[in-house]
């Protein structure tokens, strides 16, 4: 929402201060400048990056559109999820544990958190550990330095495509100059015409240069650096779960291990004790 609030007010501000200065909007509708820069663009999207990246890059701007996941609410449920499952554990003993984390769309614990089965890398970030701690003959220290490598890849998965985009951003303004300069050479072309006839070329080659500024600095640099915010938010969740479980694994009372996991969550979105302790005692997210 706030980035189309963005969008809004860029193309409000500058389309109100050319306005303020009696400019002509026909002017700026310039479609054969918006095809070279736009069509170079995406050329140099698809030449830089293989597929996978490319669909990971449009749906991170998809994601841009709905906001950030991790708010207060998801992490209160997330630190029910994993107080439940550890109290289940606690109970049950390992055997109950292990069922859970093989199937987790079929486990009692999971199931009444869907929220969090629906985030896959995360229920296997999850599970994967506390399978191996199952397992036995894993120390807790060598399976948080297996849960720190996962965040890495994982992490350097999805600065790729924010990479990508940030490469187009920076490729806008040349490509803006390289329309520019088309525009300059049929300008040329029409040299001994109309003053008219050249005045209304010369501002369509200068609405090139125009329009590859405005791309990458008003709208692709930001949702580049909206996107990277989005992953730093992902990288923050899942580094609550591994502080969470890494905390039982070492042997500590669940509702412990819980705190240690929200002491783990950044500031801002950062539930209160009492709050995470009415979640846990079955209030919900919304107590």
């Amino acid at each position: 929402m706030f980035a189309i609030i963005g969008i809004v007010i860029v193309i409000g501000a500058v389309i109100g201060g050319y306005l303020m200065e009696h400019g002509v909007l026909s002017v700026l509708v310039q479609p054969a400048e918006l095809v070279i820069i736009g069509g170079a663009a995406f050329g140099t999207l698809f030449i830089a990056n293989p597929i996978s990246i490319i669909k990971k890059l449009f749906a991170g701007m998809l994601a841009i559109l709905k906001g950030s996941p991790y708010t207060k609410d998801a992490y209160l449920e997330t630190l029910k999820m994993m107080n439940t499952l550890f109290l289940s554990a606690r109970k049950h003993g390992a055997t109950k544990l292990e069922a859970d984390i093989e199937e987790p769309h079929k486990s009692d614990v999971f199931t009444k958190f869907p929220a969090f089965l629906a985030q896959h890398h995360a229920v296997d970030f999850l599970c994967d550990t506390l399978r191996m701690s199952v397992s036995g003959g894993v120390d807790h220290f060598s399976l948080d330095q297996m849960m720190e490598l996962d965040m890495e890849v994982h992490h350097h998965g999805t600065q790729m495509p924010i990479g990508a985009l940030n490469s187009v951003a920076d490729s806008l303004p040349g490509l803006g100059i390289v329309a520019a300069v088309l525009g300059v050479v049929i300008t040329m072309g029409s040299l001994g015409g109309p003053p008219e006839e050249i005045g209304h070329k010369v501002g369509a080659a200068l609405v090139g240069t125009f329009l590859g500024i405005l791309l990458c600095y008003g709208f692709l640099g930001p949702l580049a650096s909206n996107m990277a915010k989005l992953a730093d938010a992902e990288g923050q969740y899942y580094n609550v779960l591994r502080v969470g479980s890494i905390a039982y694994i070492k042997g500590n009372a669940p509702i412990l291990s819980v705190e240690f996991a929200r002491r783990a969550i950044p500031h801002e979105v950062r539930p209160s004790f009492k709050e995470m302790e009415a979640a846990c005692k079955g209030g919900g997210a919304a107590s």
